[in-house]
């Protein structure tokens, strides 16, 4: 079941790199295989978190044609993860490629602007076709969507409205530094990283804490950090 996009370029006029975040080594051996071996893209790239993922796609973003994400990997939390991917590096097709076949979380990457979401129990051939089509300029939505019963509406990807936001642990290093007022210099020295991806992460932190600027993180970072665990607050 797919629903046409219009753009701008074909995959035969598309010929670049592809990244994959998936913890499961095994499973990115095999989609690599596919990416390279059916498909013809020039170079796969492979993360095993969403921060590494973020960061790989920072640093290969001029060639990055498309990216497959898993949904239960470390860092991932919540499809407010995948649309801070889609605001972030809008030139890229973004899908995911997960083992959860249940209707809300493949509605809630939907939601989230993905350009589509393919179960991980798809044979070899209808993966292929599906990414094919992806990047092609398609949304691919997979016909067993259809067939699914409504399920209670929860998912194990999104927190509930009363949890505290999933922070990501480089969010949480970033944060931590933003509330002690460092600037993005500073940030980008204390954690190794460059100035751009520390931008990077703190875009996908504002989107995921639902604020628009430095202070507004700041003052709610500040109250979020005191109730994790292993912070001074949480402790007492």
């Amino acid at each position: 079941m797919v629903q046409r996009k219009p753009w701008g370029s074909r995959m035969e006029d598309f010929r670049c790199k592809a990244l994959i975040a998936d913890d499961d080594e095994y499973f990115r051996i095999a989609i690599k295989s596919i990416l390279i071996g059916r498909l013809g893209l020039s170079e796969v790239i492979e993360t095993a978190s969403f921060d590494e993922a973020l960061e790989r796609m920072d640093e290969e973003s001029d060639g990055l044609g498309i990216g497959l994400f898993d949904l239960s990997m470390p860092g991932m939390g919540s499809a407010a993860n995948l649309r801070a991917v889609r605001e972030l590096f809008p030139h890229v097709r973004v899908a995911v490629v997960s083992a959860s076949r249940r209707r809300t979380d493949i509605l809630m990457a939907l939601e989230a602007g993905v350009h589509g979401y393919m179960p991980k129990t798809m044979g070899v051939e209808e993966l292929a076709r599906a990414i094919r089509s992806i990047m092609d300029g398609v949304i691919y939505v997979p016909a067993l969507l259809a067939e699914l019963p409504p399920d209670d509406g929860a998912s194990r990807f999104a927190p509930s409205a009363t949890a505290l936001p999933h922070l990501t642990p480089r969010q949480r290093d970033v944060l931590t530094l933003l509330v002690e007022g460092r600037s993005n210099k500073e940030i980008a020295r204390s954690l190794d990283l460059g100035e751009g991806t520390v931008k990077i992460h703190l875009a996908a932190l504002f989107r995921n804490l639902g604020v628009a600027n430095r202070a507004a993180a700041a003052v709610l970072g500040s109250r979020i950090l005191g109730r994790l665990p292993g912070s001074a607050e949480s402790s007492e």
